[in-house]
């Protein structure tokens, strides 16, 4: 479904959608796409009512979270760049320091424990709803 198709869907639909969240029985449609040789591709792409879900979370989120993120963290952050890290990195160089350190998380979503992270979750959300929906979420595939 593309963007301009979604605007009509949700017309539409969203009345249904937003009971199903209200009620905690919104399931996320998994996100692993079928190769067409067989198998299954390794990046998968949520379906864009999904997105528009996630994105709800992570604005509400971000907001009271990234203020808690350490000054020196760049990636996947407002208002923060690869270029800006890049920048920080060489100025820290000029500064004297010898070593810089970039990290990947490469796989992380694929291998991090689902109950460890909801617990850190947990801790600073208190709407189980919320915490159901961002579990459903990781358990979608």
């Amino acid at each position: 479904m593309t963007i301009d198709d979604a605007k009509g869907y949700l017309r539409e639909h969203w009345p249904s959608i937003r009971s199903r969240l209200i009620e905690e029985t919104y399931q996320p449609q998994s996100v692993k796409i079928p190769k067409p040789d067989g198998g299954v591709r390794k990046l998968g792409v949520p379906c864009v009512v999904d997105r528009l879900i996630q994105q709800a979370l992570r604005q509400v989120l971000q907001e009271q979270w990234d203020p808690t993120f350490s000054e020196h963290s760049y990636g996947f952050r407002p208002g923060r760049s690869a270029h800006q890290a890049v920048a920080q990195a060489q100025c820290y160089i000029a500064e004297g320091f010898s070593c810089v350190v970039d990290l990947d998380l490469e796989r992380f979503f694929d291998r991090v424990n689902h109950d460890s992270l909801m617990a850190r979750v947990a801790a600073r959300v208190s709407d189980k709803r919320v915490l159901k929906l961002i579990r459903a979420f990781l358990n979608a595939g």
